[in-house]
């Protein structure tokens, strides 16, 4: 007797495991962005668009020229310009879509393992094969599923977070250029007055009715306003240059202007009672750090079913061997012998039993909780501050515009009627004059204060604060020193 090559085809069982598995190819690389797209339209009012296509980037670039033909841009046409226009953002959006793709990577069906042999025995070759099947994978496949459905949600609130933070970055580069210019403005009127003041003292000069000294006074005094002018032109272009930035806007989208003057302070005031309470229920930031507290909770369960065992396969089919005999006259017969098969690998946790594993999962999930906590106690006081400078720069803001800005108004209408009638020096009007402009820029100041202390408690209670600048500083503008 003498056999032929023989084969072993382990086919049928591994393709059905991994059918069984399989989900459709029907994949939607924008699946999940409607959430982003109602959260930033409930929150900022403001529509946005995940740019994936010529046609998309289109309508955002139209939409975009349509909001900057305005002479002045607004507040909110930048940030509705900041968030169809920022590449940066865009960047962002696209974690949702890695993020599904994850999930869908999830559901699909197993990739089998195929691994072949051939070996000599006897007169013939031998030859076999093997189709094999993670049976691990599809025992947690809906557990590792449902942790790649968080991650998708963890994608979606980060990019509402993203889309936050821009509009709040947006909001204060546009209030921080705005009231650039505004103190160009006043120095502007400031630097007429000062060059009025020293042609009438050139000319008092001239006619000897006017001391060499009070007429190097004037001219210092004017010099002294022209240079702080361009030191404010200089800066309130910087500051320009930063909103186009965070608006994502360059070539012929740079001509367009922003208000001369910030917007007067309101009547009244946000009234937050629950401030603490708010920024907890509202924070996007906080709920993803939630998320993710949730989808290490969930690793934790998948690390616990694949403990003992983390490499299990099964494989199984038919075996079809031939035989040939050959009979007393001399002739052949052949004949064909099926049988199934089936095949077991598994991994023996001899050394290691996965509690390692375990362990480390179980520290995760502790750091995590405590990273959450930590967070919400910070959101905490991050409201509590803010809602305090809101208080604090309105507060200041509006001492300076009702009180001494009006002071030294009236100071340097009385100190000008006194030297008119040769009492007050010219030293003591200047001095006069300069704290009037100090003041002047100080209300200016305290009004931007109290505008980026506005956006920092919108950031602070409904999230986007992280790249938020701080809501103003503690100097005041000093147009030449003062009384001292």
């Amino acid at each position: 007797m003498r056999f032929l090559p023989k084969a072993t085809l382990v086919l049928f069982l591994p393709a059905f495991i991994s059918g069984c598995v399989g989900v459709g190819e029907n994949f939607e690389t924008d699946l999940g962005f409607s959430l982003v797209a109602g959260q930033t339209a409930q929150r900022l009012g403001k529509e946005t668009v995940w740019v994936q296509d010529r046609q998309q980037a289109a309508g955002a670039k139209n939409r975009v020229d349509q909001l900057l033909k305005a002479k002045y841009v607004g507040v909110d046409a930048a940030i509705q310009v900041a968030i169809l226009n920022n590449k940066g953002l865009q960047a962002a959006y696209a974690d949702i879509g890695m993020s599904v793709a994850d999930l869908w990577q999830e559901g699909m069906a197993v990739n089998p393992t195929l691994s072949a042999s051939l070996t000599r025995i006897g007169v013939g070759p031998s030859i076999e094969g093997v189709i094999a099947a993670n049976i691990i994978r599809l025992m947690t496949r809906e557990r590792r599923l449902d942790v790649a459905e968080v991650k998708v949600m963890q994608a979606q609130l980060r990019a509402v977070d993203a889309t936050l933070s821009l509009a709040a970055e947006t909001r204060a580069a546009w209030i921080e250029a705005v009231g650039a210019w505004e103190e160009v403005g006043a120095l502007t009127k400031a630097k007429i007055a000062a060059d009025a003041a020293a042609e009438l003292g050139d000319e008092l000069a001239a006619s000897g009715a006017l001391p060499k000294v009070e007429q190097i006074r004037e001219q210092a005094f004017y010099a002294e306003i022209t240079g702080q002018k361009a030191k404010s032109r200089l800066a309130a272009q910087l500051a320009k240059e930063k909103l186009y930035r965070v608006m994502g806007v360059w070539g012929k989208n740079l001509d367009f202007e922003v208000p001369n003057a910030l917007p007067p302070l309101p009547g009244t005031l946000k009234n937050y009672r629950t401030v603490e309470a708010e920024a907890l229920k509202n924070r996007v930031d906080l709920q993803v750090a939630r998320l993710e507290l949730e989808s290490l909770a969930r690793s934790y369960g998948l690390t616990q079913a694949t403990r003992y065992a983390s490499d299990l396969e099964i494989a199984g089919g038919l075996e079809v061997e031939r035989e040939v005999e050959e009979e007393e006259d001399g002739s052949e017969s052949a004949s064909n012998t099926l049988s199934g098969i089936a095949e077991v690998s598994l991994e023996i946790p001899i050394f290691d039993s996965g509690q390692a594993r375990l362990r480390k999962a179980e520290f995760a999930y502790l750091k995590a909780a405590n990273q959450v906590a930590a967070k919400a106690v910070d959101i905490r006081s991050q409201a509590r501050a803010a809602y305090k400078a809101y208080k604090g720069r309105s507060e200041i803001a509006r001492f300076y515009r009702g009180r001494v800005v009006p002071l030294r108004t009236s100071v340097e209408k009385e100190s000008l009627l006194t030297y008119n009638g040769m009492i007050t020096s010219t030293f003591d009007l200047l001095a006069d004059t300069r704290a009037k402009i100090g003041a002047i820029l100080a209300s200016i100041e305290a009004k931007r204060d109290f505008h980026l202390a506005d956006a920092a408690l919108a950031a602070a209670v409904y999230g986007g604060s992280d790249d938020l600048p701080a809501s103003g500083g503690d100097e005041v503008a000093d147009a030449g020193g003062g009384d001292d």
